[in-house]
């Protein structure tokens, strides 16, 4: 992996950061690969338990992310010209939308600990709590509601 400048997430625009450093922004926390349900009355988004049928439960990353949508079509490529119109249906902890905010990122992120793993030591992720979507009928998602995820 190229080396990253030194803290540029607080001093860097999102929308000039480099590929590798956009990437690296991800915490790996798995939560953006939870189904939501928006409800269309109120536009609340809701989470769910029950997780893209790509993600790896354990280590919480995308099991085909390089060509995942040849597998789900619908999976948004999240980019600094998206963020804006998606940033309400990603988790309040996601760096994405923590900087998009002109928040810090969290004390657990990697980027800040160092460690890749902080941020399922931390309890921040979704590691060994999620149902694969292909599981449930779709008629039977709000029954895996959960309350905004840690």
């Amino acid at each position: 992996m190229p080396r990253l400048r030194p803290r540029y997430w607080e001093t860097v625009p999102l929308a000039d950061m480099a590929p590798t450093e956009w990437e690296a922004l991800c915490d790996g926390c798995g939560k953006c690969c939870l189904n939501k349900i928006e409800f269309e009355d109120t536009g609340e988004v809701a989470f769910t338990r029950l997780a893209c049928r790509l993600l790896d439960g354990a280590t919480c990353r995308c099991t085909q992310y390089p060509i995942r949508h040849q597998f789900v079509p619908d999976c948004v490529s999240l980019t600094p010209d998206k963020l804006p119109e998606v940033a309400y249906w990603l988790p309040r902890t996601c760096a994405y939308r923590l900087l998009h905010e002109g928040k810090p990122l969290l004390p657990w992120h990697p980027l800040v600990s160092g460690d890749p793993e902080s941020v399922h030591l931390a309890g921040a992720s979704v590691q060994g709590w999620t149902v694969p979507e292909y599981e449930v009928d779709e008629d039977d998602w709000e029954d895996y509601i959960i309350e905004e995820t840690p």
